[in-house]
């Protein structure tokens, strides 16, 4: 278990490079830490640009402006006995300059190309065709689709569903899933894919889930692997692999829970969620919550009227004490930092 950031490994972790234990542990630590997975976005994004730059000749224009911008620069910064090193400067200057122009070309490259999605129906007469933004994707009874998401990812899209295709940007894939249940399996930095419910947007962290809307708008995200975010009007559910999220039309989403979390405690956050269960859907809560419940409860600080949040801070803290950092009335005042922290704490045990 890493217990500080990794950033020393993040590197070799985006090449698969640690043994397996390390790669295990850091991509635990990647749940839980918003600067290092920022950090590996970093990483992945200057790799990415790398792999997709062509090589080519520069002008002898471009040379000839490096020469003479490096020997200038030179002249003024470097004492007399250091022009030994001339070239070794102009080298780094011009390999700085060209990554820079490489760079926005590419950006801007992808971002003025209209891409299209690519959407295969599965089954007999398979076929894949080119479909463009605003488009749907509907499935009958008997028949599934699965839509390519860029060089990122797929969704399969099961029997009897209805999905919209959303714009194709080099920051974002999008999608509105009207009813029905996809199967998403995305590998690629937070918040690059995106599906919109009728209740809430699933906004992907990396990760595999399904996600299903009925008729009347409610909606399911299981989550198996990775984590995704549920948000409906400044309102956000952090959903980590094993647990599930409902959301209701006009509610958003409600509070996530693990699969194999006691069926009282889920009856009792549907109730607090949907139900007005109140205070009495809280004690059930409080009473039947276990370590690994933390996560429950952690949703659960923030969305209790503030008379009741004592009880359920005093429970995680018995279940999960936080970190020195966190003080009893930063969290009972819900200071983004302080739950911030104590959330990266309590999702080793998520």
């Amino acid at each position: 278990m890493l217990t500080r950031h990794a950033t020393n490994r993040l590197a070799r972790y985006a090449d698969g490079d640690l043994p397996a234990a390390e790669m295990r542990a850091v991509e635990t630590h990647l749940t839980a830490c918003d600067r290092c997975r920022r950090e590996l976005e970093e990483i992945r994004f200057a790799a990415g640009v790398m792999r997709q730059l062509a090589v080519v000749s520069a002008p002898p224009s471009v040379w000839t402006a490096i020469d003479s911008s490096a020997e200038a620069d030179l002249q003024v910064r470097l004492p007399r006995r250091a022009h030994g090193h001339t070239a070794f400067a102009r080298w780094a200057f011009a390999c700085v300059l060209l990554l820079a122009i490489a760079a926005s070309t590419y950006w801007w490259t992808r971002g003025s190309t209209t891409r299209s999605w690519e959407v295969a129906t599965l089954g007999n007469g398979s076929a894949t065709t080119r479909m463009a933004a605003g488009e749907w994707v509907e499935t009958g009874a008997g028949s599934r689709a699965r839509i390519v998401v860029g060089d990122i990812g797929t969704v399969d899209v099961e029997p009897g569903t209805r999905v919209q295709l959303g714009e194709v940007r080099p920051t974002e894939y999008r999608l509105a899933l009207a009813r029905g249940t996809i199967r998403a399996q995305i590998n690629a930095p937070p918040r690059l894919f995106i599906v919109d419910t009728p209740a809430s947007t699933v906004v992907d962290l990396g990760c595999a889930y399904t996600v299903t809307v009925a008729d009347d708008g409610a909606s399911e995200l299981r989550m198996t692997d990775g984590w995704a975010a549920l948000e409906w009007r400044g309102r956000a559910s952090l959903v980590p692999a094993g647990a599930i999220c409902r959301t209701r039309p006009g509610v958003g989403p409600g509070i996530p829970y693990f699969e194999d979390a006691p069926a009282s405690l889920k009856r009792a956050v549907d109730a607090f969620d949907f139900a007005d269960g109140g205070a009495a859907s809280v004690e059930v809560i409080l009473r039947d919550a276990r370590v690994r419940d933390t996560l429950t409860l952690w949703h659960l600080l923030s969305r209790v009227d503030p008379a009741q949040r004592a009880q359920v801070y005093d429970r995680m803290a018995e279940l999960v004490p936080p970190p020195p950092a966190v003080s009893r009335d930063s969290a009972l005042a819900l200071d983004a930092e302080a739950l911030r922290r104590w959330r990266e704490e309590l999702a080793w045990k998520w």
